[in-house]
């Protein structure tokens, strides 16, 4: 049975990525050619250029039977910072059209699409099933990330004024209602967290949204053999990009008292320097740098607990799953998604204050028999709602109900990939 044809628009895509949305994308466009779909994925280079410091990183030479197309325009930095101000892809629309039109795509999926394209782009779907998958809160917000004036998760609109905080020039188009219009073009919007969802209608968005969360692999046969213990005292474990939002600046004065443990921080980002001048003269804390994927998992394995102090609106948190996947209890703070995610696995504890905190990190190390409860508790969660078995059925349902009511049933759907 012939499988279908997806179109991925996107921003970033790996290597050429930042944060998690583009590592979703790779995840879920890997599971479908596993199950005999062809995948294209489109991405910006000038964007990512744009934005990253040091080389550009190598292309691989295949993506497991993805087929990668990078967008350069000839002018550089120029062309994603046109399409950021007029909302639409002014140097790239040709070719964008033309790789569309050419790929005859069954399915054509919009993701990080603001330097790509816009809200221009999404009216390039050409009769195909189109989605868009809110991977950041950018339909909602100029800045992506819900983060009011560079100091608070946003509780009410203040754009123009937290847009120029943030030193980035106003989007007129936002104002035009340019996007709103374009919304018309897209048969369904997926968010990754009922929180998301919840949040996209209290900040205005008007579509209805369907909620299907990221996945990892499936935990299998082929699974790595666990390694010793990666560091000689017990620790905690922070993953991710080093922003302030990230909110390690409260978990880093914890462990001037806290001697039981160490904290490890796996990542890099702008705020990593004044990390660490915050951590000098601090032995229990450590940074790691970027941690390959196949070693990081040794890190969950054997950390007391994975720590998620973020300050902000998020989408999701790849990282809270990526710890019950692993058998590692969660302490993450009580805002956006992480309650949604940590209750309903009862894969691990939710605070508030840095003294909650605190009194969580204690109780998980004291108490073996309540860290092993949680432990537990996650890693049998995820396969059942965040693996890819469980993951990328819901989404090809998605897509047969959307096609079947658009098509007329034209598009076949592989009975055993839906779940029906």
């Amino acid at each position: 049975m012939t499988g279908l044809r997806f179109c991925m628009l996107t921003t970033f895509y790996p290597p050429y990525n930042f944060g998690g949305d583009g590592i979703g994308i790779q995840r879920l466009s890997r599971a479908l050619v596993r199950r005999g779909h062809q995948v294209t994925v489109v991405h910006d280079i000038d964007a990512f250029n744009l934005l990253h410091r040091g080389p550009e990183p190598e292309t691989p030479d295949t993506d497991d039977g993805v087929v990668v197309r990078g967008l350069r325009s000839g002018a550089g930095a120029l062309s994603p910072l046109l399409t950021q101000q007029f909302g639409r892809p002014v140097l790239n629309g040709a070719r964008i059209r033309g790789l569309i039109r050419d790929g005859r795509f069954d399915v054509v999926q919009f993701n990080n699409v603001s330097l790509i394209g816009g809200p221009g782009v999404l009216r390039m779907g050409r009769g195909a099933v189109t989605l868009y998958e809110a991977h950041e809160h950018w339909l909602v917000c100029p800045t992506h990330v819900l983060w009011r004036h560079g100091r608070e998760a946003c509780p009410e609109r203040q754009c123009l004024r937290c847009t120029l905080h943030h030193r980035r020039p106003p989007q007129l188009w936002r104002y035009t209602g340019a996007l709103h219009r374009q919304l018309q073009h897209v048969d369904a919007f997926i968010a990754k967290s009922e929180f998301s969802r919840s949040k996209h209608r209290e900040f205005g968005f008007p579509r209805d949204m369907e909620v299907i969360p990221y996945f990892l692999p499936d935990i299998g046969g082929n699974e790595r053999a666990p390694a010793p213990a990666p560091h000689p005292r017990p620790y905690f474990l922070f993953v991710g990009r080093l922003e302030r939002i990230k909110g390690l600046d409260d978990v880093i004065p914890l462990f001037r008292a806290y001697e039981g443990a160490d904290l490890l921080i796996a990542g890099t980002g702008e705020h990593e320097a004044a990390l660490r001048r915050q951590a000098q003269g601090l032995p229990r804390v450590h940074f790691l740098g970027r941690v390959a994927q196949d070693r990081l998992a040794d890190y969950y394995r054997h950390a007391v607990a994975l720590i998620v102090p973020s300050r902000c609106f998020e989408t999701f948190g790849i990282i809270l799953i990526e710890a019950f996947r692993h058998g590692t209890p969660v302490l993450a703070r009580r805002i956006g998604p992480f309650p949604e995610i940590v209750t309903r696995a009862d894969g691990g504890m939710l605070f508030d204050t840095a003294k909650d905190l605190l009194g969580c990190m204690r109780l998980l190390q004291e108490e073996p028999a309540v860290r092993h409860r949680h432990a537990t508790s996650g890693r049998r969660a995820f396969p059942e709602l965040w693996s890819e078995s469980a993951v990328v059925p819901e989404y090809l349902s998605l897509v047969a109900r959307l096609a079947e009511t658009k098509q007329g049933s034209r598009t076949e759907i592989p009975r055993e990939e839906t779940g029906s």
